[in-house]
């Protein structure tokens, strides 16, 4: 059984967004995980969050346990540290999933 996430960004800076994809993507199959779905959205007509959206992906592992372990991972938060947050303005749990 795996476990995800529906996650909305937005992200105001795509080339280091990207550049932060590129980096964890080894790092995030290590744990066994994957992005499933990945869409660049042009219009939000419905929200339950004032936050703005122009990204909806979603993230997948094998357990809740093991997302946890990847996203306190040092080698994670060192790539996240240095490009996530100098290109995401803020970030949206739309739905968890098993």
């Amino acid at each position: 059984m795996a476990y995800g996430r529906v996650m909305g960004l937005n992200i105001y800076n795509d080339e280091a967004y990207t550049r932060y994809r590129k980096e964890i993507t080894p790092i995030l199959k290590s744990f066994g995980g994957n992005f499933g779905y990945d869409f660049k959205i042009a219009e939000v007509l419905k929200s339950k969050t004032k936050n703005s959206i122009n990204r909806v992906f979603t993230i997948e592992f094998p357990s809740e346990a093991v997302m946890k372990k990847f996203f306190n991972d040092p080698a994670y938060i060192e790539v996240k540290n240095k490009y996530f947050d100098a290109s995401v303005d803020n970030k949206t749990v739309i739905a968890t999933y098993e």
